[in-house]
């Protein structure tokens, strides 16, 4: 039987990656003490490993798909397929320095960081000379006594602040990305189980940013409460027993459903219930 060989990333995006597979319905048995993780979907087989190993492993074609940051993607160059973008794990690749250093205390710039190749590149192009040394963690603790600055990944800054740096350049946005082998892009079976993998997550992150409301309208309320409603296409509104008015359901954004409870109750609707879903497909 044919299978589709993916890579789960170990570390800090293991849970939310498995996560997502269960909730697509692939049943993904796995912890990170276990290498080779059970999968209740038979086309597929599923592995642990580093997710900075993952996109040359993915462009040799020993494994055909994979979850792994775009960072490292660019810091490998490996010859890949991004096929979806789903956006867990938002970073920024910067450059920092010491926020009391006015400039690089020595020539040629000493330079820390995991991304060598990303780094080097960031180095030809804004110094005369510099020293690259790869670090293996915790490389916003190298300023000032060991590196003038750091390229690394920010989330939101905190870390940064907190040692005294600065960011002083953007080299890129990254964000969690399921990636293919072209190779096996080729293979109609294997082409097939990625674009159904691919369409179950966007179902399930669309619906993990909606929610159903449902209320119940009276006939001379009706027309008021549907037009500020906001929905994919349009309210299903079906009518009530006994001409006691109308039932109106509409998917919204999660963000908005707060405030557009408090507005419909002013406007007239009564029992108001809100939902979550399980998927999503326009």
């Amino acid at each position: 039987m044919p299978s589709l060989k993916i890579i789960i990333p170990k570390g800090r995006l293991h849970a939310r990656v498995v996560e997502l597979l269960n909730d697509c319905g692939y049943g993904v048995d796995s912890d990170e003490r276990c290498y080779v993780p059970r999968v209740a979907d038979t086309e597929i087989e599923a592995k642990l490993l580093k997710p900075q190993n993952m996109p040359r492993l993915i462009e040799l074609g020993s494994h055909d798909a994979a979850f792994c940051g775009h960072d490292w993607v660019a810091e490998t160059g490996a010859d890949v397929v991004e096929v979806m973008d789903l956006g867990f794990d938002p970073v920024t690749i910067v450059a920092a320095a010491p926020r009391a250093a006015a400039a690089p205390r020595r020539r040629p710039v000493v330079a820390a960081s995991e991304y060598e190749r990303l780094a080097r590149r960031f180095l030809e192009r804004r110094y005369r000379r510099a020293i690259f040394i790869r670090t293996f963690g915790a490389t916003e603790v190298f300023p000032p006594d060991d590196a003038d600055i750091i390229i690394d990944n920010m989330a939101s800054g905190r870390t940064l602040k907190e040692h005294g740096l600065k960011v002083i350049a953007t080299l890129l946005e990254s964000s969690t990305r399921f990636i293919a082998n072209r190779k096996a892009l080729r293979d109609p079976f294997k082409r097939d189980k990625i674009e159904q993998m691919k369409t179950l997550f966007r179902a399930v992150l669309d619906a993990r940013e909606r929610v159903m409301l449902e209320m119940n309208v009276a006939e001379d309320k009706l027309a008021e409460v549907v037009r500020v409603l906001p929905c994919m296409r349009a309210p299903t509104v079906s009518p009530l027993f006994g001409g006691q008015g109308y039932a109106v359901k509409t998917a919204v954004r999660k963000r908005e459903a707060a405030g557009l409870i408090t507005q419909l109750k002013k406007m007239g609707a009564s029992d108001i219930l809100e939902t979550e879903f399980r998927k999503v497909v326009p």
